[in-house]
Parts: C-alpha cells; sequence; structure tokens
C-alpha cells in the first residue's frame, strides 16, 4: 500500500515513477507541472491510495535525471503524451484515469482529445484547455503569460532561474511550494534548459499556427481552477467547458491560488474521486 520507487523506459530514456497504492486496482496517472516534481502529488496520492487507487506519478521528460534531451524538438507534445502512453502500457493499465496539474493538465487535455479509448477520465488543476488559453490572450491573459514569452530567450531564462538572488524573488511572487527544493532543481544548466524547453516547445506551433486549433477533450472531464492563481485567469477558466465534448464539471475555488495539489490535497482527491466514479 506504501509508495514504491520505480522506472520505466520510452524512446531511449528512463524516467523515475512513484507508485501509490495497490498494484492490483484502478490506475490513475497523475501529471505534475512546472517547477516541481512527481513529489508534488504526495499529498493527493495518498487520499487515492486510501480509497483503493494506484496512482502512478512520473518525473516528467526533463525531471527524470535519466530523460532529459538536449534540443527543443524532444519537449513537443506528441513526445510528452507518448511518455504517458509507455508509462501506462509498462503498467499494464488498458485504460487509466489522468490528473494533471500545470503543464501536466496540459498533458492530460491532450491524451483526453487524442486518445479517448484509452484515457476514462480526465481531472484537470489551473491549467485551462489550451484553446480556451489562446483564445483568452485577448481577454488579458497575455499580461499574465508575459513569462511565456520571457522563457523563448536563449540562455537568458536559464541564468536566472539559476540564480538564487534573481529566482529567489520570482519563485516568492509565484507562492511556489518548497522553493528551496525548486532552486536546486533550477541550479542545474541543463535541467533548467530541459524545464524550459517545454515552453519552447509549445511556442513553436503557436506561433506558425501548425497545430492549432487543439482537439477538445472527449472524455468526461472536471476541471479545477484557483481564482487566485495569478497566471491563468478566469475567463480562459471559464470558457474551458466550450472544448470538451463529454460529461464536464468546473470547480472554481474561490480563495485557492495555482497550487491547488499542495493547497487543497484532500479537496482535489475528492473531486477526482467523484469524476472517476462517474465513468464505469
Amino acid at each position: 500500500m506504501g509508495e514504491r520507487l520505480e522506472a520505466y523506459a520510452h524512446d531511449g530514456l528512463t524516467f523515475d515513477v512513484r507508485d501509490h497504492g495497490p498494484e492490483d486496482c484502478r490506475v490513475v496517472v497523475a501529471l505534475h507541472g512546472f517547477p516541481q516534481t512527481s513529489r508534488s502529488w504526495d499529498g493527493v496520492a495518498g487520499h487515492l491510495a486510501a480509497a483503493g487507487c494506484r496512482v502512478l506519478a512520473p518525473d516528467q521528460r526533463g525531471y527524470s535525471p535519466r530523460a532529459r534531451p538536449w534540443e527543443v524538438s524532444a519537449y513537443a507534445l506528441p513526445a510528452l503524451v507518448g511518455d504517458v502512453l509507455a508509462l501506462a502500457k509498462a503498467a499494464g493499465a488498458e485504460r487509466f484515469d489522468v490528473l494533471g496539474h500545470d503543464w501536466g493538465g496540459a498533458v492530460g487535455w491532450a491524451l483526453a482529445a487524442q486518445h479517448p479509448d484509452r484515457v476514462r477520465s480526465l481531472t484537470v488543476a489551473s491549467t485551462p484547455h489550451p484553446r480556451a488559453l489562446v483564445a483568452a490572450m485577448l481577454h488579458g491573459q497575455a499580461l499574465r503569460s508575459w513569462y511565456m514569452g520571457a522563457f523563448q530567450l536563449p540562455v537568458l531564462p536559464e541564468l536566472v532561474l539559476g540564480s538564487p538572488a534573481l529566482a529567489g524573488p520570482l519563485l516568492a511572487r509565484m507562492g511556489t511550494p518548497d522553493p528551496a527544493e525548486v532552486q536546486a532543481l533550477l541550479a542545474d544548466r541543463r535541467t533548467a534548459r530541459a524545464l524550459l524547453n517545454w515552453y519552447r516547445a509549445a511556442w513553436r506551433p503557436m506561433l506558425g499556427r501548425t497545430a492549432w486549433p487543439f482537439p477538445r477533450a472527449r472524455v468526461p472531464t472536471t476541471y479545477v481552477w484557483g481564482a487566485q492563481d495569478p497566471a491563468l485567469g478566469r475567463w480562459a477558466a471559464e470558457h474551458t467547458g466550450l472544448c470538451v465534448e463529454a460529461d464536464y464539471r468546473f470547480v472554481a475555488l474561490e480563495d485557492v491560488g495555482h497550487w491547488i495539489p499542495d493547497e487543497r490535497p484532500a479537496e482535489l482527491a475528492r473531486l477526482a474521486l467523484e469524476r472517476m466514479a462517474s465513468v464505469p
């Protein structure tokens, strides 16, 4: 029933995975965001495991030390989706539920759009559907997303994030949980580049419009948003339901910020369990 540390291979890379709960039961894949690791799910996973779920929380591409390619193209969305499908295959899970936060939510939206035969249900914390996020740029979101443009610069973002004196105030403003752990993660230049490459790889198709409009999700979905989130605003949150072609629930937590798995683990676990119970 406790946590197990495991690994699996895909695309020539090796990913570290935290495996919580009984092995022979419903599988939930929990995908973390920037700039955290699989540890961000520890609180939520404990509640889900106690309810009889097996929670697989990988350190995603760039976060796992043995899965840190250098090229920006290696972080394109199809590769990130493929990593999750490979994890499910390694676990013997033909179908699975997805729980995502921040960038993990973006991967979850893609899985729910492209692989409804594999994804049983989706619960996303913080991250609106990418289609709604792009549309929201004309409704105030562009000001909130300034850092996405800054992260496109070569070298400089790695230098800033790797400097405690410069990154410390930024992380404090973001309210990042465990800032010391985050700073330790970003102190390594190669790691910082890998994490920033998620943003760089995502920006390219948006500029070229080669991958838009982003497909709508096609599985039962619950979207949980914190009204105090400084990065992701209300317009995109309230319009995300237009991007789901299945049963949908939107939950706004008015007194919560961006880091919902850390701030409200029990409530997020309850909402995920309710969503999973709605799907056989």
